[in-house]
């Protein structure tokens, strides 16, 4: 029998192999093998590179990484995605070394980078936006819009290369620069996100003097807005030429009128290419009409394959208006929904059965359930063979009356056996599992069966569950 190494590999593999790395401690390990793993290795510990808040010692790991940015040149360059969700408001001097002119000297660095998120308020200044501007690759920018004391917003008009950007909690200098901004770009923004918290600085009036701008617009999503109305996103979609493909409208005004908005969509055929949708619920309209309304919004002939929904204000109970929408997007897009998303609203187990039973490509589940139906949710999940990442939460009451039931892993485990064979995410509440694989040998070494396993979630990306809910 001839023998095998793991360094016998053709070199081909390796890249491949390392994919399956999440964690860069482990890509570390790795680079420290040998030459020849290293050379594999180095890009893809490089290539995405995230801080968030939770993160411990998080300046010290700000400092670190911006050094080893502004020294190595050749490190610098596998950077893609620079992702800071975290990052220090004041960042003194010490030990003679200059912080400020190091960060910028690393992102100057960075010649290959092509997304940036920079999130937190106040830790963006001008000199940082300058430096990024020398990252000619750059197509995807997330960074905090409340200018005011931080940086000149007239310097957001120099990033002319972009096809998404997103603003966060934007100040009315960011706003009021948006026009000249979309004018100076090479080519039409696909993507568009603005997240405020209930702010009345973006109104229909300034949407419908950037929707000129907007022809090419593919995502569109506004969170917190509360002067935009129908009228605000009529007047974007009509100025689409190719349709539009995502759509979030989250916590707009009170005033949106959704059964004049789905006149419009239905005249216009706004939605032919919509593929994905997040609303949430007016609480100042009742839920038979609103539920109503939103199945008249997304007919057969919208192409949908995620679909998500949720209370900004009082938590929603399971109700004949919420399961009848919840039957009608089964009839209408069963055969497409590749995700199904209810937060802050509880749905029956009946309900679950169902998507999980008619869509068969389902591959994403987030549901509200009582805590004593979860015994017989693993019945339900076993019917979607596609199922990849599923979130439970209870109803905030259970949660806020000091109840709180925290899942065992053990139980967590259970279930996961239970589901299909695709499963590689599982949550509930505030806690997160992946599903690893392990393949179990027998007295010759040859894998006889391969065994699921929860482990603490270890991915650098925000698990989706708790992306959702913004406003």
């Amino acid at each position: 029998m001839v023998s095998f190494k793991f360094l016998d590999l053709p070199l081909d593999l390796l890249p491949v192999i390392f994919d399956q790395l999440s964690l860069p401690r482990h890509l570390r390990n790795i680079c420290l093998v040998n030459k020849t793993f290293q050379l594999f290795a180095t890009p893809k510990l490089y290539e995405q590179i995230c801080i968030h808040s939770w993160h411990k010692r998080g300046k010290e790991r700000v400092i670190l990484l911006f050094l080893t940015l502004s020294r190595y040149h050749h490190l610098a360059k596998h950077v893609r995605r620079l992702e800071l969700r975290d990052f220090p408001k004041a960042l003194a001097n010490s030990d003679g070394l200059d912080i400020i002119e190091t960060v910028i000297h690393g992102l100057r660095n960075c010649a290959n980078l092509q997304s940036c998120t920079w999130t937190r308020d106040g830790s963006l200044d001008s000199s940082i936006l300058e430096a990024l501007q020398s990252c000619h690759n750059l197509q995807t920018l997330e960074i905090n819009g409340h200018a005011e004391g931080s940086y000149d917003p007239k310097l957001l008009i120099r990033f002319g290369d972009l096809h998404s950007l997103s603003l966060i909690m934007p100040s009315s200098s960011v706003i009021s620069v948006l026009r000249p901004w979309l004018q100076c770009l090479r080519t039409p923004l696909r993507s568009l996100t603005i997240v405020c918290k209930t702010s009345p600085i973006l109104t229909n009036a300034k949407l419908e003097l950037l929707a000129p701008y907007l022809s090419r617009l593919e995502h569109f999503h506004l969170t917190g807005c509360s002067r935009v109305t129908q009228d605000g996103i009529e007047s974007v979609l009509s100025a689409n030429e190719d349709g539009i493909v995502s759509l979030d409208l989250e916590g707009l005004s009170p005033k949106f009128d959704l059964s004049q908005f789905t006149l419009y969509c239905n005249k216009t055929n706004s939605l032919r290419r919509l593929r994905s949708i997040t609303l949430t619920v007016n609480q100042q309209t009742s839920l038979n009409t609103w539920m109503n309304e939103i199945a008249a919004l997304l007919p057969a002939t919208v192409p949908l394959e995620t679909f998500q929904i949720y209370s900004s204000g009082a938590f929603i109970e399971q109700s004949p208006a919420t399961e009848q929408l919840w039957s009608h997007l089964l009839n209408a897009h069963q055969g497409h929904l590749t995700r199904f998303s209810i937060h802050r609203m509880l749905i029956s187990l009946n309900t679950i059965e169902d998507v999980c039973r008619r869509c068969t490509k389902l591959e994403q589940l987030f549901v509200v359930i009582e805590p004593s139906s979860l015994e017989n949710l693993s019945s339900c999940l076993s019917l979607a063979p596609n199922l990849r990442v599923i979130h439970i939460n209870y109803p905030l009451e259970t949660t806020q009356m000091g109840n709180i039931h925290i899942l065992p892993e053990s139980d967590a485990q259970k279930i996961v056996d239970r589901c299909g064979p695709n499963v590689v995410q599982f949550g509930c509440n505030t806690r997160v599992w992946q599903v690893s694989r392990e393949a179990l040998l027998d007295q010759h070494d040859a894998p006889v069966v391969i065994k699921r396993r929860v482990m603490r979630y270890q991915g650098l990306d925000i698990p989706e569950a708790f992306l959702v809910v913004r406003t």
